[in-house]
């Protein structure tokens, strides 16, 4: 007998922590006015690329002496840049609780070989403690963890007077979360994340400090050219005015320029942090009433209100080793994608094995609403089909 499927589907089914979502009503006609086949270097490039600048300081609320730029590599080159450049004058302190952190533990120890490395870690679904981590020291850490689902819940952590710089990668965090720019010294991100726009390109945010360090701090290896933004001791003057390391796509910069304004026509971040919370609500509620499903994230407060990670709790389910869960998983997964229902939701692939939901400011909460309960479907769904009993949903 086949299980009745619920009688809404989202209107966007676009749930994937990047590419994530576009901007509602998003379509191929807000690039037309796009400067492709113009020099980058050009007034008309120049100019985009200077719009993208003032529009991100503005939606933010980045402080007026901290520059703004945009690096090649997505967020990762943007981190790569930075911990190549800056790392080694003093002593660093890592946090790593999910894979990128892990990531940045990795180079950090092992590529750049440094000698005086604290790792502060912690396993998925919870945070190192945060208090261990040392002023005098730089950190490098994840703001939002988009394959955990957990985030750090304040700045309150981060010394006022401390020595070291703080180093963070912010790409599921910038434009869903309040960042306390005061606290934070060099910050990352991409655009295909919260505000739903194409890869391929980092943002860079630095403070006076990292700017000092940049120009004090000659690091003891060789840096490839698309690292090198220091020229004669002194950071490149139109780094931070829109000159780029290398070519970018126009047709990248110009979507950047729809994603801000979208932003800023809906009511600038306050209003983008409210819908990425207001998914993040939906989905709790659908928990706290639904047995078989909890977060990964065991602290509602380090709760991500962006990159929203479950895992299956039914023990029918949870007392499978790790490759059957999986499965379990990828079989939920394809039913979906097939439905059309949601596109791309596992858990990352060096997470647990569970969902994750994309539920950044280019989602819908009414889309975040309906597809809740064809997850229930697809969950029973598979347990008939494997005929397991799920505990009080069958």
């Amino acid at each position: 007998m086949d299980l009745p499927k619920p009688q809404r589907r989202p209107e966007r089914p676009y749930f994937s922590s990047g590419p994530s979502a576009k901007r509602p009503g998003w379509e191929p006609r807000a690039l037309a006015e796009a400067t492709v086949g113009r020099s980058h270097r050009s007034a008309a490039g120049k100019n985009k690329i200077r719009q993208v600048l003032d529009l991100t300081r503005e939606v933010l609320g980045i402080p007026e002496d901290y520059g703004i730029a945009i690096v090649p590599g997505s967020d990762t080159g943007a981190m790569e840049m930075v911990l190549w450049s800056m790392l080694g004058q003093r002593g660093v302190d890592v946090l790593s609780w999910e894979s990128f952190g892990a990531e940045w533990l990795h180079d950090i120890l092992r590529e750049l070989r440094l000698d005086d490395v604290r790792s502060l870690t912690a396993p998925y679904g919870a945070l190192p403690v945060l208090a261990d981590v040392d002023p005098a020291r730089d950190t490098v850490f994840t703001w939002n963890g988009t394959t955990s689902g957990v985030r750090v819940p304040d700045g309150d952590w981060i010394a006022d007077d401390r020595a070291g710089l703080t180093i963070c990668d912010a790409t599921s965090a910038a434009f869903g979360m309040e960042l306390p720019w005061r606290k934070l010294d060099v910050v990352t991100w991409s655009w295909q994340k919260v505000l739903g726009g194409e890869g391929a390109h980092g943002v860079v945010v630095m403070s006076p400090r990292a700017v000092e360090r940049l120009e004090s701090y000659v690091p003891p290896r060789p840096l490839p050219k698309l690292f090198r933004v220091v020229s004669n001791g002194k950071v490149a003057p139109g780094f931070f005015a829109g000159d780029t390391l290398n070519t970018p796509s126009l047709l990248v910069i110009e979507d950047a320029i729809d994603g801000l304004l979208w932003a800023q026509s809906i009511g600038g971040l306050a209003e983008l942090v409210r819908r990425c919370e207001a998914n993040l609500a939906s989905v709790d509620e659908w928990v706290r009433h639904t047995d078989w499903i909890e977060f990964l994230a065991q602290d509602p407060a380090t709760r991500s209100c962006t990159a929203i990670c479950l895992r299956i709790a039914d023990p029918a389910i949870a007392a499978l080793g790790a490759e059957e869960q999986a499965a379990f998983v990828r079989t939920m997964v394809t039913t979906l994608e097939q439905e059309g229902v949601a596109y791309d939701i596992a858990s990352y692939r060096a997470a647990p094995p569970g969902l994750r939901l994309w539920s950044g400011a280019t989602v819908e909460n009414g889309d975040m609403v309906d597809v809740l309960p064809w997850l229930d479907w697809a969950f029973r769904d598979a347990m008939a089909k494997q005929a397991i009993r799920p505990r009080g949903l069958l």
